[in-house]
């Protein structure tokens, strides 16, 4: 065909994904299925739009090359090592289960024997694209679910591999038995010979290689995509598919700095190639004979949807993990994928099956694939509605996934519990960690828990959506509850099962916007973080604050700096005058910004609070000295009272000579040095505090102030 035909092709084609794309997201329908839906409809069983088939196949074979290549890059080599033994046993025995039911299956409903064993092999195999793709949007790559999932379904398209080479071997006029043992023992050589390769590779090249490309990014991106590809071809020449090849380069680079700048820019250019994908997948349907076949082809597909997430909820389970995390792992094989029509065309041309268990199979994968998709991206839900019934497959000691935690349960305070260890959380814990806080955290992704308990941080591996996960967190112990996820469902979520558990300490969210503000506020939530405006308006006080008085250059041995004081450094509520920076290092003040005011030419008088950004003059070794100096860590003094604000409470005797007076006349604040906010009186609570109020005996008085003069006052308790 003409280029100028086959570019109007994909012209015509991405402008009716475009449209589909549009009316599904109007209906809240997944892409995937309207990406499908195109390649259906532009498929020769409809409108018969696409004939250039080979050119839309090889943008879809790149797409899933660097999908794959992304997927490995999440992962490194000690994590393979601990999901290995349960993908490979989870893999090779939902093969065995899910072949063995089928072929039974199949023979019941009147199939001969090798229509059976085919339609037995086909519903074995899911597919690892589609898998990945549905993984990837909802960010669950990184799970523990997610990377099990990932790790078996590599099993699966090994077993494919050896699948295609038994058939074909069988549809050869050679001694079978020879030409199959020979074929195995050559492929296990290459795929030996593969791994070798690319370890070398990893050992000796890509180090030094991808430094050189890291100098440009257009020339790393163009490095990643080219080893993916090229792997992928190298893969598929030594008789595995491409998808393994693409794999491996992406796992070979895992280890490199550069991983997440690749795999971030990667993603963009992933979603658009996987587009042909799936148009190509739903091209290449055949509906001309699956009329006949709609009851036989129901019975497989309820089969494939309900029966293979039992087998694996069953094989997890005995393997000792929870059954949240082996149900969302299973609904992943709750369809059949493109190996399936590939094993089903072989078996076709080699005159093994009819056109009608074709068709079969062809209907049982888009029934399956379109269904799962949903049972997929709803899993929470499902999950919600099943977990009492799903209990029986979970271990009384689930104790793989126990393992993963670190909870001794035998602290006498937690001060946070911190749910979501990605950017943001991660970021947080080290505030906290910086002011001596004792931290919990929370997370699904293996690496991150990993990661901090090495630091020493008490983890525990969960998922916000599981609505267990309150009842294997310390909150009798703890102060505050903080979710650093920003979604609007989860954390509303949160902040109801929290007050359903009856937690009496604080809850912080995050919210994305305002909107989400308002109504976490509305919800209960106590604090509510707002990263992005926080993080613009420290942004823009220190860009704006820079441009008012740091000075241009100047050709002369004085510099200036601008240094945020930290709020645990030790200068904090101290005066310019008791700093040692103008008399012993040679540094001056030349001005402070303070909440959008500049306070210039700050007297010796003038006290330092957290957040404030101090413009320095001097030599440029004394101002390394001088920030030093500004944000050294105030001394940790193990007292149970340290002088910072708190609120107690303070009962007011029977016989207390403060009866009867007001606050004003007793002279509260000035004789105790705290203030009093509320009183509780006989079950109510008074609110509004004024110096006329009166105190009366068996008063609760809620005061705030300093802790040492909330101690002395409590001493004298009742008053």
């Amino acid at each position: 065909m003409e280029f100028g035909n086959t570019f109007l092709e994909v012209a015509i084609i991405l402008a009716m994904a475009t449209a589909l794309g549009f009316i599904g997201q109007w209906l809240r329908q997944p892409l995937l299925i309207m990406f499908l839906a195109t390649g259906i409809l532009a498929g020769s069983s409809f409108f018969g739009v696409i004939k250039s088939y080979e050119e839309i196949e090889l943008l879809a074979h790149i797409g899933v090359a660097v999908l794959l290549f992304i997927v490995g890059l999440k992962l490194d080599l000690n994590l393979i090592r601990t999901i290995g033994p349960v993908a490979l046993a989870t893999g090779l025995g939902q093969i065995l289960f899910t072949s063995a039911i089928g072929f039974v299956i199949a023979l019941a409903l009147g199939m001969s024997v090798i229509s059976a064993a085919y339609v037995a092999v086909a519903l074995t195999f899911s597919s690892t694209i589609i898998i990945v793709k549905l993984l990837s949007d909802k960010r669950e790559v990184d799970s523990l679910h997610g990377q099990i999932a990932i790790g078996f379904l590599i099993v699966q398209d090994i077993a494919a591999i050896l699948a295609l080479v038994m058939l074909t071997t069988f549809g050869s006029t050679v001694s079978a038995e020879d030409v199959l043992i020979g074929e195995m023992l050559l492929l296990l050589v290459k795929g030996i010979g593969l791994l070798v390769g690319v370890a070398l590779l990893m050992r000796y090249v890509l180090p030094g290689l991808t430094r050189r490309m890291a100098g440009s990014s257009e020339m790393l991106v163009l490095f990643a995509i080219a080893w993916a590809v090229f792997l992928g071809a190298v893969s598929e020449w030594l008789g595995y598919t491409k998808e393994v090849g693409a794999f491996l380069g992406g796992i070979s680079l895992a280890s490199t700095v550069y991983r997440d700048a690749i795999g971030s820019r990667l993603t963009t250019l992933r979603d658009f190639l996987l587009l042909f994908f799936f148009i190509d997948l739903g091209a290449r349907l055949d509906w001309s004979t699956i009329g006949a076949q709609l009851g036989d082809a129901l019975i497989f597909s309820l089969f494939v949807l309900i029966g293979n997430p039992l087998i694996v909820l069953i094989i997890m389970g005995v393997m000792g993990y929870r059954r949240r995390t082996s149900f969302l792992a299973g609904l992943t094989v709750a369809q059949i994928s493109e190996f399936s029509l590939i094993v089903a065309s072989l078996g076709l041309s080699l005159g093994h099956i009819s056109q009608e268990t074709m068709g079969l199979i062809t209907l049982v994968g888009v029934v399956t694939i379109f269904l799962s998709t949903y049972m997929i991206l709803y899993s929470g839900q499902l999950y919600n509605l099943l977990s009492k019934p799903l209990k029986i497959f979970e271990r009384r000691n689930p104790y793989r996934e126990a393992a993963i935690d670190t909870l001794s349960f035998k602290m006498s305070e937690v001060d946070v519990i911190l749910i979501g260890l990605g950017n943001y959380g991660s970021a947080l814990a080290e505030q906290l960690l910086r002011r001596r806080k004792t931290l919990v955290g929370v997370d699904f992704a293996p690496d991150a828990l990993q990661k901090w308990r090495a630091r020493g941080v008490q983890v525990l591996y969960g998922d916000i959506e599981d609505p267990e996960l309150l009842g294997h967190l310390p909150l009798n112990q703890a102060r505050w509850v903080v979710n650093s996820i920003r979604a609007r469902d989860l954390n509303m979520a949160l902040i109801h099962h929290l007050r359903d558990a009856r937690f009496d300490g604080g809850v912080a969210v995050t919210a994305l916007n305002q909107e989400e503000a308002d109504l976490f506020k509305a919800a209960g939530a106590d604090i509510v973080f707002r990263p992005f405006v926080d993080a613009a308006e420290q942004a823009a006080d220190a860009l704006t604050h820079a441009m008012e008085f740091l000075p241009d250059h100047v050709n002369w041995p004085i510099t200036f700096r601008e240094v945020r004081i930290r709020s645990e450094s030790a200068v904090v509520g101290q005066t310019l005058r008791n700093l040692p920076l103008r008399t012993e290092i040679g540094v001056s003040v030349l001005a402070v910004s303070r909440a959008g005011r500049v306070y210039y030419d700050p007297g010796p008088d003038f006290q330092i609070f957290p957040g404030d950004r101090v413009v320095l003059m001097g030599p440029e070794e004394a101002l390394e000295n001088a920030e030093l100096i500004l944000n050294e860590p105030e001394p940790h003094v193990e007292e149970e009272f340290t002088n910072h604000f708190v609120l107690a409470e303070v009962r007011v005797g029977e016989t207390s000579p403060l009866s009867g007076h007001t606050l004003a006349e007793l002279h509260f604040r000035q004789k105790h040095g705290v203030t009093v906010v509320g009183i509780r009186r006989n079950g109510e609570n008074i609110t509004t505090i004024t110096p006329s109020q009166q105190i009366m005996a068996g008063d609760c008085l809620i005061v705030v102030g300093f802790a040492d003069r909330v101690k002395e006052l409590k001493m004298q308790e009742p008053l």
